[in-house]
């Protein structure tokens, strides 16, 4: 690891901005966010990764992995982040480098080489440039080749690094925070600025979710400059720092970027959520409020409350013919971030019980935002082995489990209904017709007649298994 990478995560794991750094002591605080990777364990994503999902939603550029093909083959379009207009961060771009260029030290040339070749076919407005576990091992100066390419090519080309190797995807994210803020945030002025511009970072417009918020913003004249990352343009990215306000949606992912945006340029920052009725309206006055501190017209509040009135008794008049059906459901929450409370509050309006939520990657402030939509009782788990699991779920501890793909199958082997909230997702689950949305489909889970077809004992088990063969129609060759 080089040292100006050692100096970066050494500052990350001191991120004044994240509680649960703060509060860790410097022996502690040295290990990282979370329990060291083993080498070529699937751990649940490694530094690049993390890199990469944070950056990819830009959509209007090249993400450029120097590396081993799987690198980019693991880490291609991972996500439903769903861009409105270009797609030329849908390509799967690498340097493809092998053992004769780590034995003749041919990489940083090769990278060169990617670098001019992607710019003259494609034009893109940048080049974001990914290290791997492989050249960071060998030595290959990712940022002098950058740097090198930006003079002679004329296209900014932004180093990433942050190769798999230093820790897990969560910190991942921040260094790839720390690119933006390094190369790209700052480095333009916007065409048009007004005094209702607002920034959200940590959304990734996964299955469109932006794309329901968007509309209430327009509604209130708020113009959206920037979302960091999703759908976004390497433009509005670049000129960010002119925003009024930021919105901060997934604290553990870019909280040293609304930091440092705040320390630079004075925009503040906080904290929201758009899943659920309650937390999006809660959401809206928050960008509201902190908005006419920083000058915007104060009709702006007025404005604000009457559009939450008007989309929250339009969203319950729409969410009340399942209000009966979901009403005292239990839910087994398996996910992390953001997601740990902010569903909860989601499900909790429509009467449902949440049994328990898992706080993997969730800060000390996520934690205490269950605590107090969960009471003083509230079961957080962080990691739930698939024995253990399966074991709640068979006993019927709950009768639906939200979580992402990885356990879908131990939902599936105990005849439990499963529904994915996680990334993979091809459902929008954000403002007020993302909670309809989210209600529709687990209605849609928890009453489909398959779960009690599936959970008939067959034949053979409840009866003589001789019989049930007497009866089985014969075989009949074909001639």
């Amino acid at each position: 690891m080089s040292e100006s990478l050692k100096a970066k995560v050494t500052e990350l794991f001191n991120e004044p901005g994240c509680d649960k750094n703060v509060a860790k002591g410097e022996k502690e605080r040295k290990k990282g966010c979370s329990k060291p990777l083993t080498p070529g364990a699937a751990a649940g994503g490694c530094a690049f990764d993390g890199a990469k999902i944070a950056l990819q939603p830009i959509v209007d550029v090249v993400h450029l992995v120097h590396g081993p093909l799987a690198c980019e083959g693991n880490g291609w379009d991972n996500r439903h982040a769903a861009s409105s207009g270009p797609t030329l961060y849908r390509l799967g771009v690498t340097t493809d480098i092998t053992e004769m260029d780590i034995v003749m030290g041919s990489g940083e040339k090769r990278l060169y080489k990617a670098i001019r070749e992607v710019i003259a076919r494609y034009a893109p407005p940048a080049v974001f440039v990914y290290s791997t576990c492989v050249p960071a091992l060998i030595g290959d100066d990712v940022e002098a080749v950058c740097r090198h390419a930006t003079d002679k090519l004329g296209t900014p080309c932004i180093p990433v690094n942050a190769p798999g190797f230093v820790g897990s995807k969560n910190l991942g994210n921040k260094l790839a925070g720390e690119a933006l803020l390094d190369h790209v945030i700052g480095t333009m002025e916007p065409e048009v600025s007004t005094p209702t511009d607002i920034n959200i970072l940590g959304e990734y417009n996964l299955s469109g979710e932006l794309w329901q918020i968007r509309p209430l913003l327009d509604r209130l004249g708020i113009r959206l400059h920037a979302c960091i990352t999703g759908d976004a343009r390497y433009r509005e990215v670049a000129s960010a720092h002119r925003a009024r306000v930021n919105m901060m949606v997934c604290s553990t992912a870019l909280i040293n970027v609304a930091r440092k945006m705040e320390d630079r340029w004075g925009i503040p920052y906080f904290e929201g959520s758009f899943y659920g009725i309650d937390d999006t309206s809660t959401a809206l006055r928050a960008i509201a409020q902190l908005l006419v501190k920083q000058g915007a017209p104060a009709d702006l509040l007025d404005r604000t409350e009457e559009l939450i009135a008007s989309e929250e008794a339009r969203a319950w008049q729409r969410l009340a013919p399942y209000r009966d059906r979901l009403a005292g459901k239990r839910v087994l929450l398996y996910t992390g971030g953001v997601k740990s409370w902010s569903i909860v509050s989601a499900l909790q309006e429509m009467g449902m019980v949440v049994v328990g939520t898992s706080v993997r990657k969730s800060t000390d402030n996520d934690k205490k935002k269950i605590s107090d939509l969960m009471g003083g009782d509230a079961h957080m788990v962080d990691n739930i082995p698939p024995r253990e699991m399966y074991a709640q779920l068979r006993r019927g501890d709950a009768d639906i489990l939200l979580s992402g793909g990885r356990t879908q199958f131990v939902a599936l082997k105990a005849k439990v209904p499963w529904l994915d909230i996680n990334q993979e997702r091809h459902h929008a689950f954000a403002g007020y017709d993302g909670m309809v949305t989210l209600v529709r489909e687990l209605d849609r889970s928890l009453s489909n007649p398959m779960w009690q077809e599936v959970r008939n004992p067959a034949p053979w088990e409840v009866g003589d298994i001789d019989a049930f063969l007497d009866d089985a129609p014969l075989l009949v060759p074909i001639s």
